[in-house]
C-alpha cells in the first residue's frame, strides 16, 4: 500500500492566504464579467412547476426538536415524497430569497462566502408524487425542476457513482451538488477551493435538518467516483464537477 502523508494538505484549512487577499488580482478587481448566477436552461426543456415559499405549509417542526432527531439514515420506505415536501427540501437548501442589487448577487437560505453561492443541484428522482422518475437540476432564480432525462438505470447508476453504496439506490430522490468554481474563483481567487467546501457543508447541513423536519432522513456521501458521478449529470468535470451528493426518503420503520 502507498504511504501516504496527509499533513501536506493541512495547509487548505489554516488562514494564511487571507493575509495576501488584498494584494490578489481576482478577476472582480480586473473588472471582468461576474459569472452568470445559474447555469443556462433550454427554454423549450420541460419544467415542473414547485410549490411557492410562501404557500409550503411542511417542515413546522420545532427547530430544537429537529436538532434532537438529526442524524445519518440510510433505510428509507417504499412512500413517496410529496411535491410540496421535495419543494420545501431545495428551497431549504439553495432557495433563492431575493436578488441583490438587481441581480448581481442572490440571497438565499444558506450562507456562502460573497454570497457566490457556487453550486447546482441535480437530483435523481425515483419516488416523488406528481413527478415522473428522471434526472432534473433545480431552476433556484425560478424555483421550478427542469427535466433533463429520463433513464430506469439512473438508480443503479447514481448507486455505483457513489462507490456501490446500494442504499443511494433505494431513496425517494437523490441530491447531487455540482460546484461551478468560476463562480467563487471569481471574487476570491486561490482562497476558493476552502470557501466552496465550506458552502457544501452549509447546504448538506440545511438537508439534514429540512428532511428531519418532514419526517424524512437524509445522508451525506462524500465518497464517489468523480468521473461516474459527473457522467451521470452530464457535466464536464472542470467548469463543473460534481462535489457532494446526498439521498433522501422517508424513513423506514425498524
Amino acid at each position: 500500500m502507498t504511504e501516504y502523508d496527509s499533513r501536506i494538505h493541512r495547509e487548505f484549512l489554516k488562514s494564511g492566504a487571507w493575509e495576501r487577499f488584498d494584494e490578489l488580482q481576482t478577476d472582480q478587481r480586473k473588472r471582468l464579467p461576474r459569472p452568470p448566477l445559474q447555469q443556462p436552461f433550454p427554454e423549450a426543456a420541460p419544467r415542473v412547476a414547485l410549490v411557492p415559499p410562501a404557500e409550503l405549509t411542511v417542515g413546522t417542526l420545532p427547530l430544537i426538536e429537529v436538532l434532537r432527531r438529526r442524524e445519518s439514515h440510510r433505510q428509507y420506505a417504499e412512500t413517496p415524497l410529496t411535491l410540496e415536501e421535495l419543494s420545501f427540501l431545495l428551497w431549504a437548501t439553495q432557495g433563492v430569497r431575493g436578488l441583490f442589487r438587481e441581480g448581481v448577487a442572490t440571497f438565499r437560505t444558506v450562507p456562502s462566502a460573497g454570497a457566490r453561492h457556487p453550486f447546482e443541484t441535480y437530483l435523481v428522482v425515483n419516488r416523488v408524487e406528481s413527478v415522473k422518475p428522471g434526472l432534473y437540476r433545480y431552476l433556484s432564480l425560478e424555483h421550478e425542476l427542469g427535466f433533463l432525462r429520463e433513464d430506469p438505470e439512473l438508480p443503479s447508476r447514481a448507486a455505483e457513482a457513489c462507490n456501490g453504496q446500494p442504499f443511494v439506490a433505494r431513496s425517494a430522490v437523490t441530491f447531487f451538488w455540482t460546484a461551478i468554481p468560476y463562480r467563487t474563483e471569481w471574487r476570491y481567487g486561490l482562497l476558493s477551493p476552502k470557501l466552496i467546501a465550506l458552502d457544501a457543508g452549509h447546504v448538506c447541513q440545511n438537508l439534514y435538518l429540512a428532511a428531519e423536519a418532514i419526517g424524512a432522513g437524509a445522508c451525506a456521501v462524500a465518497s464517489y467516483d468523480q468521473r461516474l458521478a459527473d457522467a451521470l449529470l452530464g457535466v464536464d468535470g472542470e467548469e463543473e464537477f460534481v462535489i457532494y451528493a446526498a439521498p433522501v426518503g422517508k424513513v423506514a420503520g425498524p
